[in-house]
Formats: C-alpha cells, sequence, structure tokens
C-alpha cells in the first residue's frame, strides 16, 4: 500500500493507492469523506453517512493520484453532494471540498 499527503493550499489529504492483482484501488480521504476510483460503491457508503464519489479517468483507468485528480466525478452519494460535490467536476475540486 502506498500512502502519500496530497496538499491542496492549506488542507493536507491522505491519499492512497493500493495494488490489487492488476489493477489499484485508488482514493483521497478526509475524516469527512472520500473521492475514490470507479471501484467504491458510493451508495452502500451512504448507508454509514459517510461521503463518498467516485471518479471516471480521463484515460483507460485510475491508476495513481493524478488520475483520480484528473478524472471527471462519475458518481457521489447524498452525503458527498452535501459538501458540493457532484457530477461533472474534476476530482481535484472534489477532494478540495473534503
Amino acid at each position: 500500500m502506498k500512502g502519500e499527503i496530497i496538499r491542496l493550499g492549506k488542507k493536507k489529504i491522505e491519499g492512497f493507492v493500493i495494488p490489487i492483482g492488476k489493477v489499484n484501488l485508488v482514493f483521497a480521504r478526509t475524516d469527512k469523506g472520500l473521492v475514490g476510483c470507479g471501484a467504491f460503491d458510493v451508495m452502500a457508503l451512504e448507508k454509514f453517512g459517510y461521503a463518498a464519489a467516485k471518479v471516471r479517468p480521463k484515460g483507460e483507468s485510475v491508476g495513481d493520484l493524478d488520475d483520480l485528480m484528473n478524472g471527471e466525478i462519475a458518481a457521489a452519494n447524498p452525503s458527498a453532494e452535501k459538501l458540493g460535490m457532484k457530477e461533472g467536476m474534476t476530482g481535484k475540486d472534489a477532494i478540495a471540498l473534503l
């Protein structure tokens, strides 16, 4: 598992890249919620009141944190929408709302 800090302005957000077979599970999280690759079931996380959005990649897949930040939000659960996340925004803009 590879973790690193994403700095957006004064915010420090934890980013993770976890190899799972031939792909990576990629996400950025804070205590408010997460933005992740398409492997995340954002509606299941809503059942726990956890804000979550998933990213559609610009290329083939979300393989690293740059892909996550450059992708486009494909889905956001209601808790994430309350934070201002919405479909079509960049992953970076969504992560900044955390």
